[in-house]
């Protein structure tokens, strides 16, 4: 394909400022000389009106719906920073040929990071330890006793970037077995890091400890509802930090709430931030944290910076390095 001219003084909208500070877009947009507006739409008008002349988009959480996309009349690209895309409405970029990207690849080591700490807190009781002994208690274990991580099965559900890293972390656990259930990836390439591919069912019922690693869609939300935490141990652990929805927050509550299930460490909420009437917040047996997994200053940076080259990469003519969906009409151009 060839490359667009680079004389237009392209403008890029970003749509919510999450950040504060673009100085890494801006160095990246220096090869187009493009202009960089950084907006924070409160609505579907607002937006519509301050997109009209955006030649592309940077997205954060703002939801880009199928109105706010059928009124874009110059846009190229919404490029969204981070792994997931819910909040983009994918099938009315496509259908007014515009691409959608992503930055799968930035926060893997991060986002394990999370899950790991988040599981030993788990384990340990820390956050629950915590908050006691700052009001005078001690000798906890009789309230919330520990069992030993050796020895038992941890069960990772999705296997991409993300998951494959926790697997990576947990090997100095003494683990006796790590169940995957992803149903793309191949059991070959999960035999060959350590792991067995089973199917859903057989992981809930057998795992001790469970983490969610997978992308929010119409066939993961609410993965995990009253059926399947009907089958986890009552001594199970569950961690997340995917996304919200795939878990049926009111029914985990529920769990917890009757020690059904051990504890949950969860970085991510169906609603965010957390509602104060949400009945998570009054549980001890749970840790809970502010969407962050993704987050380190070097993940930061290579995050910006990678949301900002798949618009250049447009803007120059191409696909972004990073697409979600396919622009025919573009490509054959």
């Amino acid at each position: 394909m060839g490359e667009m001219s680079l004389k237009k003084n392209w403008k890029i909208v970003v749509t919510d400022d999450r950040y504060g500070n673009y100085k890494e877009e801006e160095k990246v947009f220096e090869e187009v000389g493009a202009e960089l507006v950084i907006r924070n739409f409160t609505d579907s008008r607002d937006a519509i009106a301050g997109l009209k002349d955006a030649d592309a988009i940077l997205n954060n959480l703002f939801p880009m719906t199928d109105e706010v996309i059928s009124s874009l009349t110059k846009c190229k690209v919404i490029s969204r920073y981070g792994v997931g895309y819910d909040n983009v409405n994918v099938k009315a970029a496509t259908d007014s040929d515009i691409w959608v990207a992503r930055v799968p690849d930035y926060a893997s080591e991060d986002t394990s990071d999370q899950a790991l700490a988040l599981f030993l807190g788990c384990v340990r009781k820390i956050a629950f330890k915590d908050r006691a002994i700052r009001t005078g208690s001690w000798n906890l274990h009789k309230e919330q006793p520990n069992y030993r991580i050796t020895g038992k099965t941890f069960g990772i559900i999705g296997y991409g970037g993300v998951g494959v890293a926790m697997h990576r972390k947990l090997a100095g656990l003494s683990l006796a077995k790590v169940l995957i259930h992803d149903p793309s990836e191949d059991p070959d390439f999960i035999k060959s890091r350590g792991g067995r591919k089973v199917d859903l069912d057989e992981l809930l019922r057998q795992s001790d400890y469970i983490s969610l690693h997978l992308p929010l869609k119409e066939t993961t939300r609410h993965l995990i509802d009253r059926p399947q935490l009907e089958m986890m141990k009552e001594r199970a652990i569950l961690i997340n930090t995917s996304r919200g929805g795939v878990i049926n927050e009111a029914v985990l509550a529920e769990f917890l709430k009757a020690k059904r299930i051990a504890g949950a460490g969860l970085d991510v909420f169906e609603t965010e931030p957390l509602p104060e009437v949400s009945p998570l917040r009054a549980l001890d047996n749970v840790i809970l944290s502010d969407h962050a997994g993704w987050y380190s200053e070097e993940s930061l940076r290579e995050l910006k910076m990678k949301a900002a080259m798949n618009i250049v990469e447009v803007l120059k003519g191409n696909a972004p390095l990073y697409p979600v969906n396919s622009i025919a009409s573009v490509l054959e151009a």
